[in-house]
């Protein structure tokens, strides 16, 4: 098969779709693959070390789209790339489609077949392509909260593991998943007080024996939520639903009675945040304030670490990847986990839960392959 990976274009994404290593893997396993130039610039990798690979490098991105049968991304596709895809091609990346009904529209005219990275499963019900950058974002998620409760920031001027005679951050996490579970971890390793907030009793009985007691575990109702946010000096939202919209679990109203200066960090923004108050914003401005709390909503946040984060995505996604360039579309049909990647196929949206977020026809893949 012919991969393509265009360079990414969304506001400081420094990622990049494949490493040379993981085209090393490709060209290995018999398929082509054509790099725009300098896709790698932001991981260090020159079109040197892609031609050493064995990828051939393209002068533009439309190059790479029109001579390709997958295109293989980190970000969502942008206007000006949806437009040039067509009906047969892969597009194997992060999608987040439920809160962005224009990219969805924009997939749909186009006629390819989208799989969507955050909804690819595992056997045991996980996340596989997901989590190694929930994991990079909920260790962000600490370092941004850092910055922003600095005083010149607006933050309340507060360190986060406080110093001896002085106590530490309050800090909450909503969520114990992925993201919250290493959100949590750097809280702890800097000292702070943690809470993890979370719907599921087995879940939390897992974190407290993580944590070995060293976080509180609260199950999530409305009031559990609003006394600890009330109290918290930083409150990480890392809620998910898969392919949905995140749930908002923290009002406008709600912000009145924090700490002035307390810090938000929203790592749901990808999927329509958790708080309501939130919008997307990015590295070049990541930070704003609503009724005096200080609001982070970066939806690329592992986009600032590219190296580590490429590297990290490629060693989950290359088995799916190389399965999808050995069998196509069939591969789809074959391979559960990839199925349940599926979010568009030949102008059908084939995930429910995106469907419905979006208030669109949903096509159970039968139909849609049909």
């Amino acid at each position: 098969m012919k991969l393509g990976v265009p360079k990414e274009i969304k506001a400081h994404e420094y990622r990049v779709g494949l490493t040379p290593g993981a085209v090393r893997e490709y060209v290995a396993a018999g398929h082509s693959v054509m790099v725009e130039t300098n896709a790698g610039a932001g991981i260090g990798a020159s079109d040197d070390n892609y031609r050493n690979a064995g990828a051939t490098i393209l002068d533009s991105a439309r190059e790479v789209f029109a001579s390709s049968e997958m295109i293989v991304k980190v970000k969502e596709p942008q206007p000006s790339e949806w437009v040039q895809l067509r009906e047969g091609q892969i597009v194997f990346t992060y999608l987040h489609l439920a809160p962005d009904p224009e990219q969805a529209k924009g997939l749909l005219k186009s006629g390819c077949t989208a799989i969507a990275y955050e909804t690819v499963t595992d056997p045991h019900g996980g996340l596989p392509l997901l989590a190694p950058m929930s994991e990079v974002a909920g260790r962000l998620a600490i370092e941004a909260a850092g910055s922003a409760l600095k005083r010149y920031a607006g933050g309340r001027g507060l360190l986060i593991g406080g110093v001896p005679g002085v106590p530490p951050a309050r800090i909450v996490v909503i969520g114990g998943g992925v993201v919250g579970t290493h959100a949590a971890r750097m809280a702890v390793g800097l000292g702070a007080e943690v809470t993890i907030i979370d719907r599921s009793i087995p879940r939390l009985r897992e974190l407290d024996e993580l944590f070995e007691g060293r976080v509180r575990t609260r199950f999530s109702t409305i009031d559990a939520v609003e006394e600890e946010v009330f109290a918290a000096d930083v409150v990480i939202g890392a809620v998910l639903v898969p392919g949905a919209s995140a749930p908002k679990l923290v009002s406008r109203g709600m912000l009145s009675s924090m700490r002035t200066g307390a810090v938000i960090v929203d790592v749901a923004i990808d999927q329509g945040g958790c708080f309501e108050t939130s919008h997307p914003t990015t590295h070049d401005d990541p930070t704003y304030e609503v009724d005096g709390i200080i609001h982070y909503c970066v939806a690329n946040m592992p986009g600032a670490v590219p190296l580590t984060s490429s590297q990290a995505l490629n060693n989950a996604t290359l088995p799916f990847g190389l399965a999808l360039a050995k069998k196509g579309f069939a591969a789809v049909l074959e391979n559960p986990h990839l199925r349940a990647g599926l979010n568009v196929h030949r102008g059908r949206l084939t995930y429910k839960a995106v469907a419905e977020s979006l208030g669109l026809p949903f096509s159970p893949i039968e139909q849609a392959a049909a």
